[in-house]
């Protein structure tokens, strides 16, 4: 899959190819939707591979939309591409999945200069609490929330995920390497459920210095060619 890209500005990157390797690992199916879009792949690779999805996104910024529906149709997907903010945005449906890769940097990590870069990365833009709550109240009685986040919040994480009646199913944890703590979490959490949470074993993307085997692995299997572009 071609994925099309601002030659400057905010780009995806190994966050977004972990969390579709963890989605791959459910039974996508019904309405699903990606909530801040980018420049589309995530809802593209679940377009791709599961035909019983039918796929929409949401993306705030005008400029990514325009990626999006571009890289759409050079990959000759079929997707519901909405222009807005999430949280006050009416779909007039509900969804069965929502996967997400939504902006987590604290407020105190050093904000980006570039507009476009600061409103993807900024958890300000799109707080947990206004998250989840939007996510609770559009997903299907037994609709699943799957989505990537900042490790180090993982209290707050869970805090809310119970405050918005969500129960969280699975969790796999990403490490930059085997001597060092995990800073991105893939969280499974599902409405009206009692099940017990089932933690995967970590994944490790480096070891000695170079992608692991099993990191070059999971980038051959999502199967994603970014091409840098002005539009």
């Amino acid at each position: 899959m071609i994925i099309y890209q601002p030659q400057k500005g905010y780009c995806y990157n190994s966050d977004t190819i972990f969390l579709y390797h963890f989605i791959r690992s459910f039974d996508i199916k019904g309405e699903v939707l990606d909530v801040g879009t980018g420049s589309g792949i995530l809802a593209l690779l679940v377009a791709r591979d599961f035909p019983q999805a039918s796929v929409s996104a949401i993306e705030p910024q005008e400029r990514f939309v325009e990626y999006a529906r571009i890289n759409a149709k050079a990959n000759k997907k079929d997707i519901t591409i909405y222009l807005g903010d999430f949280v006050h945005m009416v779909f007039g449906k509900k969804f069965d999945f929502i996967v997400s890769n939504p902006p987590f940097y604290h407020k105190n990590v050093l904000r980006s200069k570039d507009k476009m870069i600061d409103k993807a990365r900024y958890s300000g833009f799109l707080p947990l609490d206004e998250f989840f709550k939007k996510a609770s109240s559009i997903l299907s009685p037994k609709g699943m929330l799957i989505f990537c986040y900042d490790a180090k919040q993982i209290m707050d994480i869970i805090s809310k995920l119970t405050l918005y009646k969500f129960n969280l199913e699975r969790m796999k944890f990403v490490h930059p390497n085997d001597q060092k703590a995990a800073t991105l979490v893939l969280v499974a959490a599902k409405k009206s459920s009692k099940s017990l949470c089932k933690i995967e074993p970590p994944l490790i993307v480096f070891e000695n210095g170079r992608y692991a085997k099993h990191t070059q692995q999971i980038f051959k299997e999502v199967g994603v060619h970014s091409i840098k572009c002005q539009i």
